[in-house]
């Protein structure tokens, strides 16, 4: 009876166990595997994770003006696989209120920072409640980074070994819109990519593509085309292929890039790349699709396109769905040209916005940007000691001597570089 009674207390404790819910928000504009990674890491910090979007008039006001829609902003964001829900139209500065609305016990954000169009933290309240978590924000990669790509039209992204996000902003001042290199880790690989077999008896979906830029268009198709069986496998083409087909620099984004953005996809159970241009009676054996489908618009010619699906039309099995969603990836970028002179403006304000706060908070106020007087002779007589240790034929050089020379060798590089940043920022 005692371990009955015990039993039941057990239960009734797991039962009243309350549920940790995490908060976070942002534009999540263009959404791509960067954002999907920091959903990835905040949802590891609670039992649930709750999304905000900022509005498209936050967005303007506070950053410059949105690629996407907040509905297509908004339809990406609950296609991410480890959120738990989405709250549309979220306050740009982070508030409190609207947390604890939502049940959110605390806000979760990257370690990169977030200004609003005042130059202040976007997440300074939270910080101030003691109701703040980081995560790592997940370098080479961001909407600014795509952006800059279509703009400059580029290849370099195509160069990846593995994963290696070129910036379209080489010669950024920010830590946060510069360049830099994404490491795939083997924890990011099991849980954006790694799969299950299907079940005996599912009806395997198989659909294939570019998938670049992966938008609310791609994900009303996956969902869509998952609706048709039980597991779908999205196969990706190769970078070449892409190429050879579209030209110019397309893919925007490279293969891993993109098998990153579908593998975070909910309706997605396995991701297939790179994935043969034309489907083989091989390829085709391995995948044992029930259906293989495609969208009802292509770009490849007539030619080539009879040649993809030959095998799959054939054996009766090809299916042409309607996404219901009328942005391609052509949209996205005719989007960003129509309004390029917008988004570079936008791009060189954060960055500037971002220097600025870096600036203030490491070097103190920079109203005032050029060194004082007395900056300059503190500096001038630490050359000139480090000269007299240095060159002095008197005496013998003591270790004291010589850490004396090594301590004044440091602060005079520390001086400079202060000198450097101050000058730098002045300039820019």
């Amino acid at each position: 009876m005692a371990t009955k009674r015990s039993s039941s207390s057990s239960s009734e404790s797991d039962a009243k166990k309350k549920i940790v819910r995490a908060w976070c928000d942002g534009c999540f504009d263009m959404v791509h595997f960067g954002h999907a990674n920091f959903l990835r890491q905040a949802s590891k910090l609670a039992d649930e994770l709750y999304v905000g979007i900022h509005s498209d008039e936050e967005i303007s006001h506070n950053k410059g003006p949105p690629v996407m829609t907040l509905a297509e902003r908004t339809t990406m964001v609950q296609a991410v696989k480890w959120v738990a829900g989405v709250v549309p139209s979220a306050p740009y500065i982070t508030e409190l209120a609207v947390m604890d609305k939502n049940n959110c016990d605390f806000c979760v954000h990257g370690d990169d920072v977030t200004l609003a169009a005042d130059g202040e933290d976007a997440y300074r309240y939270v910080r101030q409640a003691g109701r703040y978590q980081e995560c790592p924000r997940t370098k080479g990669v961001s909407t600014t980074n795509l952006v800059g790509r279509m703009l400059l039209m580029t290849k370099e992204h195509h160069h990846h070994s593995p994963v290696k996000a070129g910036s379209a902003t080489g010669d950024s001042k920010s830590p946060y819109t510069g360049k830099a290199d994404f490491l795939l880790t083997s924890d990011i690989i099991q849980d954006f990519l790694a799969s299950s077999d299907p079940k005996p008896g599912d009806r395997v979906i198989y659909v294939a593509g570019g998938f670049d830029l992966f938008h609310a268009g791609h994900v009303d198709f996956l969902k869509k085309a998952r609706e048709l069986g039980d597991y779908l496998i999205v196969g990706l083409h190769s970078d070449k292929d892409v190429n050879e087909q579209l030209g110019q620099n397309f893919p925007i984004m490279h293969i891993y890039e993109r098998a990153l953005s579908v593998g975070a996809c909910r309706y997605v159970d396995r991701v297939e790349f790179p994935a043969p241009f034309v489907m083989t009676q091989e390829f085709m054996d391995r995948v044992k699709p029930y259906k293989v489908v495609h969208g009802l618009t292509h770009r490849a010619t007539d030619e080539v396109w009879d040649s993809m699906y030959e095998l799959p039309k054939k054996q009766g099995i090809y299916v042409e769905v309607d996404s219901g969603s009328s942005l391609t990836t052509d949209t996205i970028i005719d989007r960003i040209l129509k309004n390029r002179r917008d988004y570079e403006e936008r791009n060189r304000k954060k960055e500037a916005r971002e220097v600025s706060f870096i600036e203030k908070k490491h070097l103190g106020n920079t109203s005032t940007c050029r060194p004082s007087m007395g900056f300059f002779f503190f500096y001038s007589f630490l050359v000139a000691k480090l000269s007299l240790l240095f060159f002095s034929s008197s005496r013998p050089c003591s270790s004291m001597c010589r850490l004396q020379t090594v301590y004044s060798a440091f602060l005079i590089s520390s001086f400079h570089s202060r000198i450097s940043s101050k000058v730098s920022i002045q300039e820019n």
